[in-house]
């Protein structure tokens, strides 16, 4: 998977169609027009329910990437909204699911990866359900969790922190 897709064939302006300087997988700028674009890596708001007997909710993936694998609940933050309302709504839409965030369990990126994960502790208010979303949901004992099928790098980090405990991985 390209790291920047958008600049891989690009070599004119958008704007005015001069050929663009192109600084591959970080920019484009024109000096004919003055139009320039920046691409950063895209927030990933997440979110670990727990049962009131403290279980972990998760999900199976009901797309790609990882599809069938299991991951905590989350996706993009969307412009206008702050990383815990994404967070919050990203667990209703996947799971129908209300919760309540409680402390931040840590931020997770990689150079080589597009997205910045940023995963958060939190109660469920209620009984989650299936969506298109998630094929599968399912609260797990910390004993249980299916380490070895979890859909990202990301998933087993934040829940292994939240098992430990630790203090905010940034």
């Amino acid at each position: 998977m390209s790291l920047n897709p958008a600049l891989e064939d690009v070599r004119f302006c958008p704007r005015c169609k001069a050929e663009a300087t192109i600084s591959y997988p970080r920019s484009i700028v024109c000096s004919a027009c003055g139009y320039a674009a920046f691409y950063n890596p895209k927030p990933v708001a997440c979110a670990i329910p727990r049962t009131p007997a403290g279980a972990l909710i998760l999900m199976r993936r009901g797309f790609e990437p990882r599809r069938g694998h299991w991951s905590m609940p989350g996706g993009f933050v969307d412009l206008g909204e702050s990383v815990e309302d994404a967070a919050v709504r990203e667990v209703a839409e996947e799971l129908n699911l209300r919760v309540t965030l409680n402390h931040l369990i840590g931020v997770y990126s990689r150079a080589e990866d597009r997205t910045v994960v940023v995963a958060y502790a939190a109660t469920a208010l209620g009984t989650p359900s299936l969506t298109e979303e998630a094929l599968e949901v399912r609260a797990f004992a910390p004993t249980d969790i299916p380490w070895q099928d979890l859909a990202f790098w990301s998933d087993e980090n934040a829940l292994r922190d939240l098992l430990r405990g630790s203090p905010v991985r940034s």
